[in-house]
This record gives C-alpha cells, sequence and structure tokens, in this order.
C-alpha cells in the first residue's frame, strides 16, 4: 500500500510534476491527480497503482510501509543507494 503523502513525497525527491509521473508511469494525468487527492492509502484500480509504484522503483525511490525497516517508524519514501537503482 502506498498512502497519497507518500506518494506526494516521492514525486518530490525526483522533482517531477503529476504530468512527469504520469509519462513515466504510463498512467493518465486525471488518474495521478485522484490518486494523490485520495485519504489515506491510495485508491485505485491494481494496475494503476502497481504502474505508478513500478515507476518510482525504476527512478530509485524505495517506499517505505509500516512494517519495513525505518529508523523513526512510520511510513515513509527514501532513494536507494545508487548501486541498487532498477534498469529503466
Amino acid at each position: 500500500m502506498m498512502t497519497s503523502a507518500q506518494m506526494r513525497a516521492a514525486r518530490a525527491l525526483l522533482g517531477i510534476d503529476q504530468r512527469q509521473l504520469a509519462e513515466l508511469s504510463g498512467v493518465s494525468l486525471p488518474t495521478v491527480r485522484r490518486m494523490e487527492t485520495s485519504d489515506g492509502n491510495v485508491r485505485g484500480n491494481v494496475d494503476s497503482l502497481v504502474k505508478v509504484v513500478e515507476a518510482f522503483q525504476r527512478a530509485g525511490v524505495e517506499l517505505i510501509g509500516e512494517d519495513m525497516q525505518s529508523p523513526e517508524g512510520g511510513r515513509g519514501v527514501r532513494l536507494r543507494q545508487s548501486g541498487r537503482r532498477e534498469a529503466s
């Protein structure tokens, strides 16, 4: 699961806007906008969610879930170490 706050934070880390995320993920701009206005966890069809998460992963962003190791706890995003990025 990804929250709308994580989605906005991931875009900010990459320095991209909603239109660029739509292009990178292959989903429409209105879909990205709807996802980011969700309360709490992002709502949308599974295919669109997977495309956005995979776009972030290709760009080197790791989504931190509540059950993942994080020094401060809670959800968030972080850039992967440069050697761990996936090929585009």
